[in-house]
Protein backbone atom coordinates (compact mmCIF):
# COMPACT_ATOMS: atom_id res chain seq x y z
CA UNK A 1 0.00 0.00 0.00
CA UNK A 2 1.21 3.15 -0.99
CA UNK A 3 1.87 6.44 1.62
CA UNK A 4 -0.69 8.04 0.56
CA UNK A 5 -3.00 5.66 0.73
CA UNK A 6 -2.22 4.58 4.54
CA UNK A 7 -2.76 8.18 5.18
CA UNK A 8 -6.16 8.18 3.85
CA UNK A 9 -7.07 5.19 5.71
CA UNK A 10 -5.57 6.32 9.25
CA UNK A 11 -7.59 9.61 8.94
CA UNK A 12 -10.53 8.23 8.51
CA UNK A 13 -9.87 5.35 11.01
CA UNK A 14 -8.88 8.53 13.51
CA UNK A 15 -11.98 10.45 11.59
CA UNK A 16 -9.95 13.26 11.37
CA UNK A 17 -9.70 15.46 8.27
CA UNK A 18 -6.54 17.18 6.44
CA UNK A 19 -5.82 20.34 5.05
CA UNK A 20 -2.97 21.35 3.29
CA UNK A 21 -1.34 24.58 2.15
CA UNK A 22 1.25 24.49 -0.19
CA UNK A 23 3.63 27.12 -2.19
CA UNK A 24 6.33 25.83 -4.16
CA UNK A 25 4.37 22.19 -4.77
CA UNK A 26 1.64 24.09 -6.44
CA UNK A 27 -0.58 21.72 -5.62
CA UNK A 28 1.51 18.33 -5.87
CA UNK A 29 0.61 17.31 -2.60
CA UNK A 30 -3.06 18.21 -2.86
CA UNK A 31 -3.25 16.08 -5.83
CA UNK A 32 -0.99 12.84 -4.26
CA UNK A 33 -3.77 12.76 -1.51
CA UNK A 34 -6.77 13.31 -3.93
CA UNK A 35 -5.58 10.39 -6.24
CA UNK A 36 -7.05 7.76 -3.53
CA UNK A 37 -10.29 6.88 -3.79
CA UNK A 38 -12.24 7.46 -0.76
CA UNK A 39 -10.02 11.02 0.24
CA UNK A 40 -13.02 13.29 -0.10
CA UNK A 41 -14.34 11.23 3.69
CA UNK A 42 -10.97 12.93 4.85
CA UNK A 43 -9.80 15.92 2.68
CA UNK A 44 -11.43 19.07 3.85
CA UNK A 45 -9.39 21.59 1.12
CA UNK A 46 -6.12 22.23 -0.76
CA UNK A 47 -4.61 26.12 -1.26
CA UNK A 48 -2.17 26.63 -3.68
CA UNK A 49 -1.00 30.22 -2.09
CA UNK A 50 1.97 30.59 -4.00
CA UNK A 51 2.67 34.58 -4.08
CA UNK A 52 3.55 36.59 -0.48
CA UNK A 53 0.33 38.39 -1.29
CA UNK A 54 -1.78 34.82 -1.16
CA UNK A 55 0.03 33.91 2.38
CA UNK A 56 -0.98 37.27 3.42
CA UNK A 57 -4.43 37.82 2.40
CA UNK A 58 -6.08 34.31 2.25
CA UNK A 59 -3.61 32.69 5.36
CA UNK A 60 -3.24 35.94 7.46
CA UNK A 61 0.65 35.73 7.49
CA UNK A 62 1.68 39.10 8.93
CA UNK A 63 3.75 41.49 6.47
CA UNK A 64 6.02 41.88 9.26
CA UNK A 65 7.04 37.92 8.86
CA UNK A 66 7.84 38.08 5.01
CA UNK A 67 9.32 41.56 5.30
CA UNK A 68 11.88 40.03 8.25
CA UNK A 69 11.78 36.31 7.97
CA UNK A 70 11.06 35.70 3.99
CA UNK A 71 8.25 33.75 2.37
CA UNK A 72 10.79 30.59 2.90
CA UNK A 73 11.29 30.56 6.77
CA UNK A 74 10.72 28.72 9.88
CA UNK A 75 8.28 31.44 10.79
CA UNK A 76 6.19 31.57 7.44
CA UNK A 77 5.99 28.19 7.23
CA UNK A 78 4.48 28.16 11.12
CA UNK A 79 2.53 30.96 10.49
CA UNK A 80 0.86 29.46 6.98
CA UNK A 81 -0.06 26.11 9.21
CA UNK A 82 -1.15 27.95 12.22
CA UNK A 83 -3.92 29.97 10.23
CA UNK A 84 -4.52 27.10 7.89
CA UNK A 85 -5.99 25.09 11.24
CA UNK A 86 -8.21 28.21 12.07
CA UNK A 87 -9.14 28.57 8.61
CA UNK A 88 -10.04 24.88 7.75
CA UNK A 89 -11.44 23.91 10.64
CA UNK A 90 -9.04 20.43 10.25
CA UNK A 91 -7.28 18.92 13.18
CA UNK A 92 -4.71 17.84 10.45
CA UNK A 93 -2.55 20.93 9.01
CA UNK A 94 0.40 21.02 6.28
CA UNK A 95 2.18 23.95 5.32
CA UNK A 96 4.90 23.94 2.24
CA UNK A 97 6.91 26.74 1.34
CA UNK A 98 10.33 26.72 -0.37
CA UNK A 99 12.77 27.48 -3.47
CA UNK A 100 11.97 24.71 -6.26
CA UNK A 101 14.28 26.72 -8.93
CA UNK A 102 15.92 26.90 -11.23
CA UNK A 103 15.85 30.54 -10.00
CA UNK A 104 15.29 32.24 -6.77
CA UNK A 105 18.07 30.91 -4.85
CA UNK A 106 20.71 33.04 -2.30
CA UNK A 107 23.93 31.69 -0.03
CA UNK A 108 21.72 32.09 2.61
CA UNK A 109 18.55 30.25 1.22
CA UNK A 110 19.46 27.82 -2.05
CA UNK A 111 17.60 26.35 -4.67
CA UNK A 112 15.80 23.18 -2.73
CA UNK A 113 15.44 24.76 1.01
CA UNK A 114 11.98 23.65 1.76
CA UNK A 115 10.19 24.28 5.26
CA UNK A 116 7.09 21.23 5.72
CA UNK A 117 5.07 22.57 8.64
CA UNK A 118 2.61 19.33 10.27
CA UNK A 119 0.38 20.39 12.91
CA UNK A 120 -2.19 17.41 14.48
CA UNK A 121 -4.14 18.94 16.97
CA UNK A 122 -1.98 20.97 19.20
CA UNK A 123 1.33 19.47 18.15
CA UNK A 124 3.54 21.16 15.51
CA UNK A 125 6.35 20.05 13.68
CA UNK A 126 8.03 22.11 11.35
CA UNK A 127 11.08 20.45 9.12
CA UNK A 128 13.77 22.23 7.34
CA UNK A 129 14.79 20.07 4.39
CA UNK A 130 17.83 21.29 1.42
CA UNK A 131 16.97 19.00 -0.96
CA UNK A 132 19.74 18.47 -3.79
CA UNK A 133 19.32 20.90 -6.95
CA UNK A 134 18.44 18.33 -9.60
CA UNK A 135 15.81 20.29 -11.18
CA UNK A 136 12.59 21.97 -10.24
CA UNK A 137 10.35 18.56 -10.40
CA UNK A 138 12.54 16.73 -8.92
CA UNK A 139 12.75 19.43 -5.63
CA UNK A 140 8.84 19.25 -5.92
CA UNK A 141 8.67 15.26 -5.78
CA UNK A 142 10.97 15.34 -2.91
CA UNK A 143 9.45 17.57 -0.80
CA UNK A 144 5.65 15.75 -1.83
CA UNK A 145 7.15 12.25 -0.31
CA UNK A 146 9.25 13.67 2.65
CA UNK A 147 5.74 15.91 3.86
CA UNK A 148 4.13 12.15 3.26
CA UNK A 149 6.03 10.69 4.72
CA UNK A 150 5.86 13.40 8.15
CA UNK A 151 2.21 13.48 7.73
CA UNK A 152 2.15 9.69 8.31
CA UNK A 153 4.66 9.69 11.40
CA UNK A 154 2.03 11.97 13.20
CA UNK A 155 -0.82 10.21 12.66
Amino acid sequence: MTLNKKIISQLKRKKLKLAITESCTGGMLSSAITSVSGASKVFSMGLVTYSNQAKMGILKVPKKIIQKHGAVSIQCCLSMVNNLSKISKSKMCVSITGIAGPKGGTKQKPVGLVYIGVKNGKKIVVSKNQFKNKGRNAIQKATVKKALSLIFKQL
